[in-house]
């Protein structure tokens, strides 16, 4: 009740946008679960981000958080000195506790994204050393010294034309079938949409890619090296993601080779005559 009061009073003050982040992160310790998008899903929201250029900041940081499992937050006080495009590494300086003080290999989708995040800093004149890589933008003007505040319009928008796309491609496959193409289109858009309103959230894309990690067989310590400060109860969430990618991989191994006994079926006696 009293973040509720001191929310309002900082909306009120024009301050709020500078610790919001961070107070939502609050809800990671509480063993709140974000949702995990099957491969097509993934794909459909990247391709759509891909699709318009007023999204390509969003579109860049998302790749970045599914690529490095980085908070919304670490990605945004991100300034360039801290990457390194040749080692293929980013440190990250600014985080929920020092434990998420840590450098983070590259792979080559976050090695793009930053490449031309990168190009367009250079075109704006924001590429320093001490710039931030998502400089704050108002009323169209760039200023290199502040982070970004927000890409939550874009964000917005962005998943909802996902929705809207896989609610197509739904209709579509459902009309092929001779299925209710109305039931499957609502399924689908439900992906990035839930039945309460609720849009995929950009914290997601971080749980999107620790699950991935986890179900590929990372260690404990690994994920703990990759993402940082990760709560008991979420620790638990990824240990059983991990089982249960075992669980399917062996399951694709079998193959009929034996039936199990049926009810009739009796135990031989060790005293065989």
């Amino acid at each position: 009740m009293e973040i509720g009061v001191l929310r309002q009073m900082m909306k009120r003050a024009k301050v709020w946008a500078i610790v919001a982040e961070d107070v939502k992160r609050d809800r990671e310790d509480k063993g709140v679960v974000g949702r995990v998008l099957s491969e097509e899903h993934k794909r459909l929201l990247f391709e759509t981000a891909a699709s318009r250029e007023p999204w390509l900041v969003a579109y860049c940081a998302a790749v970045l958080a599914v690529s490095t499992t980085c908070r919304g937050v670490e990605l945004k006080h991100l300034r360039w000195s801290e990457v390194d495009l040749f080692e293929r590494i980013i440190q990250i300086r600014r985080s929920k506790t020092a434990a998420g003080h840590r450098g983070i290999p590259l792979n080559s989708d976050a090695l793009a994204a930053l490449a031309r995040l990168r190009a367009r800093a250079e075109a704006l004149g924001s590429s320093d050393p001490n710039h931030f890589v998502f400089p704050a933008c108002e009323k169209q003007r760039i200023d290199p010294e502040r982070p970004q505040k927000s890409w939550r319009s874009a964000w917005r928008s962005l998943v909802n034309e996902s929705a809207r796309r896989a609610g197509k491609a739904a209709e579509t496959g459902a009309a092929a079938r001779g299925q209710n193409v109305e039931e499957a289109s609502k399924r689908a858009a439900e992906v990035f949409i839930n039945q309460k309103g609720q849009r995929l959230r950009f914290h997601d894309l971080r749980h999107q890619a620790i699950t991935e990690l986890a179900e590929a067989g990372a260690s404990d310590a690994t994920l703990m090296a990759v993402a940082g400060h990760l709560s008991r109860e979420m620790m638990e969430h990824y240990s059983h993601a991990r089982m249960a990618a075992k669980r399917s991989a062996l399951d694709r191994l079998a193959g009929g080779l034996i039936t199990p006994p049926t009810e009739e079926f009796k135990v031989v006696s060790e005293g065989v005559n």
